[in-house]
């Protein structure tokens, strides 16, 4: 379960720095005898295999960034990717969450869209186009990723169309908050900048199939909540092609694959999470769960907050039985066995 991420660089020593400084100079070229120094213009020859990498990444950036739209709601700007030739694109629920109207832009061309579903415990949602040839991208089996395959981010940053950026994957995370009550169960990390309206773009490999969603980047009240630098989170292509594949044939999720408690929650300043009300036939009420209870733990991992409670569920299987910590309104502890539920499919 990720939490929170804090990144120190030490400095480099003055000595050391310009120590550098001074060999950097010396080699610089030799000095004939008048003191005159001698330098060289010859042009860098890359290897074969540099600029065949660099061919690779111009490749896919031509071939894909036709599939990478601009998505424009109400509530600002965000990116989407062609999903289908019908015209459904694949973008974050967070990026449309506001409302329409929509306007897709692809290339020189603006298109109004409607939405046709969407699923805000997996932060995905699906648009649609009518009437417009739009070039569908290819996606890859995020299965058979691994830490250290290239990476090459394709959105909108800051409204900044068809901008690309590269790294690597950097690892992969389970239980991933976005501080919204939201918690993703598998993400990829990657050190591809994320930035505000990359948010529904591309993350692709070198063969230009789309192995992710850039979602959100990783930040930290201590560092004033700023975007740390590398550190960048995508929803793996299976699971967007599985979530907008039914979204797409039903209008809905019908088959979420989460884990359901049956409740809805509030915060307590840290002290546990709130049970708000209970879901008559649920997970809860069959536990024994009443509103007012407080959850202080799951599986003996503390829910000191909704992002801990949902960020623990994220990771476990609907059937899974579990143990909950609880608080009853009148001070009382006790434990309670809970076996999940399947989340509801209409998000």
């Amino acid at each position: 379960m990720l939490r929170r991420h804090i990144w120190w660089l030490a400095p480099l020593a003055g000595a050391a720095v310009a120590g550098a400084v001074v060999a950097a100079v010396s080699l610089g070229g030799d000095s004939s005898s008048n003191g005159a120094p001698k330098t060289s213009h010859a042009r860098l020859k890359p290897a074969a295999a540099a600029l065949a990498f660099q061919r690779a990444i111009t490749a896919v950036v031509h071939e894909l960034s036709p599939s990478v739209v601009q998505i424009q709601s109400p509530g600002g700007l965000g990116s989407g990717v062609v999903f289908d030739s019908d015209g459904d694109i694949v973008t974050n629920n967070h990026v449309v969450a506001g409302g329409g109207p929509y306007a897709v832009t692809a290339g020189a061309h603006s298109y109004g869209a409607s939405l046709v579903g969407r699923f805000a415990p997996d932060d995905l949602a699906v648009v649609h186009v009518s009437g417009a040839k739009l070039t569908p991208a290819s996606f890859a089996d995020s299965s058979k990723l691994d830490v250290g395959d290239f990476a090459i981010a394709i959105g909108n940053p800051l409204g900044l169309r068809s901008s690309v950026t590269d790294g690597i994957v950097s690892a992969f995370r389970q239980g991933v908050s976005e501080g919204n009550g939201v918690a993703l169960p598998l993400m990829i990390q990657t050190s591809a900048a994320i930035n505000p309206g990359n948010s529904g773009g591309a993350l692709a490999d070198l063969q230009g199939r789309v192995i992710g969603i850039p979602t959100l980047a990783a930040t930290d009240p201590e560092l004033g909540g700023t975007a740390a630098p590398g550190i960048g989170f995508a929803i793996p292509s299976n699971l967007v092609k599985d979530i907008a594949t039914q979204i797409i044939r039903f209008g809905h999720v019908v088959n979420s694959h989460r884990a359901y408690l049956g409740v809805q929650i509030g915060d307590t300043n840290g002290a546990g999470v709130l049970v708000q009300s209970v879901a008559p036939g649920g997970p809860a009420a069959k536990a024994g769960l009443a509103p007012g209870d407080v959850i202080t733990s799951v599986n003996g991992q503390k829910t000191a907050t909704v992002d801990d409670l949902t960020s623990v569920v994220s990771e476990l299987k609907p059937g899974t039985t579990v143990s909950l910590a609880v608080v009853t309104q009148r001070g009382a502890r006790k434990t309670l066995r809970l076996t999940l539920g399947e989340f509801p499919g209409a998000g």
